[in-house]
C-alpha cells in the first residue's frame, strides 16, 4: 500500500475478535501480513473520516446561507442548467 513509506514498530494487545477480523480481511484481500492489513484498514478509516469532514463542511456552509443566498444559488443553478442543455444540442 505505502511502498517505501516509513514504518514505526508497535506492539498492541487486541481482542480475539479483532484478531480474527484481521486474519479474515488479510485472507480476503490477499494482503501479505496482518500488520499491512491493519495499515490498509487504518488508511481506509482515515479516508472515510476526511470524506465525512468534507461533507460536514458542505452541510455547514449550506446551512449557514440566508434565504436570500439560497434563492440566489437556485437562480444561478437554473441558469447553469439552461447553458448546459444548450451546449449539448
Amino acid at each position: 500500500m505505502h511502498g517505501q513509506a516509513r514504518k514505526v514498530k508497535k506492539s498492541f494487545s487486541i481482542s480475539l475478535e479483532s484478531e480474527a477480523f484481521l486474519k479474515r480481511i488479510r485472507k480476503e484481500r490477499k494482503v501479505s501480513s496482518e500488520s499491512e492489513t491493519l495499515d490498509v484498514l487504518l488508511g481506509e478509516l482515515m479516508t472515510a473520516q476526511r470524506q465525512c469532514a468534507i461533507e460536514s463542511a458542505y452541510v455547514d456552509y449550506y446551512d449557514s446561507l440566508s434565504d436570500e443566498d439560497v434563492t440566489e444559488q437556485r437562480a444561478w443553478g437554473a441558469f447553469a442548467e439552461t447553458q448546459l442543455t444548450e451546449g449539448v444540442r
